[in-house]
């Protein structure tokens, strides 16, 4: 029985590498925001650092494991079978939800995943002991219900705390130094250099290297009775030094970026470490203790020796600190999960992903009026000199930069000292919701939610919060569920529920490879390059290509999407249909998001060429809206048609119209390869073929409505397909429209 519990042992701790490798990637977002959002330094500089943050964080690590041992529940109550699938179900359920969030390029809490993994698991282990155990037991006994409070409590704290202190230090900062910073910094720079980077070793001692491996006790008592001490001569020598710096034009914002990201880094790798391994080294303490014990029947053997402390073996953390690093510099969707949080903060408008919500919409709409108050009630002569203080004109922010070094180092600086005050004061506030909240706050402070924006940012603020609601209720039930599982099915059942993830993992990282050179193809990085030029005439190249790389794929869409409802209404494939009338309204929303985008850079370029082209543009975004319509009204029907199992279409109209489909098909390939080649030169030839398709259409139709009593034994079925050459002739309607419409953009013909 032993061996089949080592191998449980050994899965968790492979396991232990892909739950690494999915929560870095996740809180990646709490150290690197700030640093790449404000250009502080070249992607491999910010990365090192990080890099060397996260290693040594996690190598020194105070290897505080007790949540995952007894955190949680009391393991005096269960028996050694017991929490070995309630771990193997706890990493799995981690992996799986992590996994999901970073493929949305969602931030959220890595610890209130593992707490509320920890509590379903072990919440329902303890109800099926309760029910099928006459031990007197009550449920309540057996969990420890005070840490999943205190995560909770710590959700709604540090949303509240980092977002209002956030917005109120950042309109200070910007009021001081205004976005002139080289102007504004000369005499004041050794003041903020000295009280942030204070601030940071601050941080550092209380939240970072205080709680470190090789720190005893005597030293931590120093540290603690001379912390004032520690404080005063760091900020006088950090004033000092960065006066200097900054006389010597050493950029010391950057410095202090830096060395923020290295801190948080720290921190994070230091003390969210429990997060990733705590539950595969419980899982490996807890098999030691049931070898010390003589291999006893692992169904009877109790578990309270984790009651004792932890005791992490330094090659652990050294390879989970080597396994963090890797999965930093090669995850595509930590950086996912960072552009996420960068956009929501940038400082002109950006990518706008959330779109808008009614929520949202209200919020705005209820701000903007009492906005409008507090305008009114301001003496004018106020108002104008803090819009002055305000005006972005000036500003020093780096080339493609979302906001300035200032608002960066304010995100850092007080990030962690929220976090290292609220590990003072033993409040449960959350590193990802402190850093994120704080972001969100400094952005609003620095008037980047404009009246163009701030519908989309607070949609994605609201989006990210819910996500992190919903990661509590995830954890809970798909763990209780999972644990469940294991319980009834036994151990095999367990060992492929535990490789199942693995599979979907991989094939998770695969697809999402393939999505993002998809994306690559459609032009996303293009919009990114647009979001961050500052020339004008470039943006508007830059336009031009995004706008042709967008069409390609939604004439690729159509396409495949007229395959799929003229060829499944007519060979009755009923599965083909389906698949069109679930893909066709979700592209109608990303042709919408696509439009949005191509607004937003529209306003980016020259007033004249913007003016001249918008025309077009307008009309190139309704043209392909309307044949994403075309396509809906003709597959709604044909869909029910088939799935009611109606008579088929007759051989004679089969006959009639596949050549008829071939040539629109033909058409559409046609404008294809035009949108590729980007050679515009037949267009004309095109359209005129259009026109000509547009007739033969409407003869087929006439003719068929001539005679369609003749010989016909079901109308139902002759309905469909006279909507079907209806909406086709539409369709070819709208294409002439888009062609030209490309055309006079493509050429620049106005």
């Amino acid at each position: 029985m032993e061996t089949l519990y080592l191998v449980i042992v050994i899965l968790l701790l492979t396991l232990a590498v892909f739950d690494l490798t999915v929560g870095v990637s996740n809180d990646a977002v709490n150290f690197l925001n700030s640093a790449i959002g404000s250009k502080s330094g070249s992607f491999k500089v910010i990365m090192t650092v990080a890099a060397i943050g996260v290693f040594c964080g996690a190598s020194m690590s105070n290897g505080m494991m007790e949540i995952a041992r007894h955190g949680i529940f009391n393991p005096e109550y269960y028996y050694f079978s017991d929490l070995m699938f309630i771990f193997l179900a706890v990493i799995v359920t981690d992996i799986i939800l992590l996994d999901i969030f970073n493929t949305m390029g969602m931030p959220t809490s890595t610890t209130v995943s593992m707490v509320f993994e920890l509590l379903g698991a072990s919440f329902m282990t303890a109800l099926i002991k309760s029910l099928t155990l006459d031990n007197g037991i009550p449920v309540a006994e057996y969990i420890n219900t005070d840490k999943a409070l205190s995560v909770v409590l710590g959700i709604f704290v540090s949303v509240a705390i980092a977002f209002f202190f956030g917005s109120l230090v950042q309109y200070i900062c910007r009021i001081l130094f205004t976005f002139s910073l080289k102007k504004n910094l000369k005499y004041k720079i050794g003041i903020f250099g000295g009280f942030s980077a204070t601030a940071i070793i601050y941080f550092m001692l209380i939240k970072g290297v205080r709680d470190m491996a090789f720190m005893t006790p005597e030293m931590k008592m120093w540290v603690d009775d001379n912390t004032f001490m520690i404080v005063c001569c760091c900020f006088v020598a950090f004033t000092i030094i960065s006066q200097i710096l900054h006389m010597l034009h050493v950029n010391v914002l950057k410095m202090i970026v830096l060395m923020g990201t290295l801190s948080l880094a720290m921190a994070f790798a230091g003390n969210d470490l429990v997060n990733f391994i705590g539950v595969p080294l419980a899982g490996y303490s807890s098999f030691g203790y049931y070898l010390d014990a003589g291999c006893p029947d692992p169904t009877t053997y109790v578990m309270s020796r984790l009651h004792e402390p932890a005791q992490t073996p330094i090659y652990f953390l050294v390879g989970a600190g080597i396994i963090m690093v890797v999965a930093l510099a090669t995850s595509k969707k930590a950086h996912n999960v960072v552009k996420t949080s960068v956009d929501l903060a940038r400082q002109d408008e950006g990518d706008e992903m959330f779109g808008s919500s009614r929520t949202a919409r209200r919020i705005v709409r209820m701000s903007t009026n009492v906005a409008n108050w507090f305008i009114e009630i301001t003496p004018i002569r106020v108002r104008h000199w803090i819009n002055n203080r305000f005006d972005i004109g000036e500003s020093d922010m780096p080339e493609g930069a979302a906001f300035d070094q200032l608002r960066a180092a304010v995100n850092l600086v007080l990030a962690g000292l929220l976090v290292a005050l609220g590990t003072s004061l033993k409040l449960p506030l959350s590193t990802t919701y402190v850093t994120f909240m704080v972001a969100m706050g400094t952005s609003l402070a620095d008037r980047a939610w404009g009246r163009e924006s701030a519908v989309f940012r607070i949609t994605g603020v609201l989006s990210v919060i819910g996500g992190w609601l919903l990661t509590a209720a995830a954890a809970f039930l798909l763990c209780s569920i999972i644990v469940s599982i294991m319980r009834f099915g036994g151990i095999y059942v367990a060992f492929g529920i535990a490789l199942f993830a693995i599979f979907i993992l991989v094939r998770s990282n695969i697809k999402y490879n393939k999505q993002q050179k998809l994306k690559d193809a459609q032009g996303i990085d293009l919009f990114q390059e647009i979001v961050r030029s500052k020339d004008k005439a470039r943006t508007w190249e830059l336009l031009q290509k995004y706008i042709a790389a967008s069409q390609r794929e939604f004439m690729e869409f159509i396409l495949q999407r007229y395959d799929s409802v003229t060829k499944g209404f007519v060979e009755e494939d009923l599965k083909e249909l389906r698949r069109a009338n679930v893909a066709l309204p979700k592209y109608k929303v990303l042709l919408k998001a696509t439009r949005r985008k191509q607004t937003m850079a529209l306003r980016k370029v020259e007033p004249r060429v913007a003016i001249e082209n918008n025309t077009w543009l307008h009309l190139s975004y309704n043209s392909s809206q309307q044949m994403i319509y075309c396509l809906m009204r003709s597959c709604e029907p044909c869909l029910e048609h088939v799935d009611n199992n109606f008579a088929a279409l007759p051989d004679d109209l089969k006959v009639q119209y596949e050549p008829i489909r071939l040539q629109i098909r033909g058409l559409l390939a046609e404008a294809l390869e035009m949108i590729q080649t980007s050679n515009y030169d037949a267009t004309n030839d095109l359209r005129k073929r259009c026109d000509d398709m547009k007739s033969k259409l409407s003869a087929v139709r006439k003719e068929l409505v001539n005679h369609i009593h003749e010989n016909i034994q079901n109308y139902s079925v002759i309905y469909v397909y006279l909507n079907l050459l209806q909406e086709s002739q539409e369709m070819i309607g709208s294409l002439r429209h888009m062609l030209r419409a490309l055309r006079k953009i493509e050429k620049d013909e106005n």
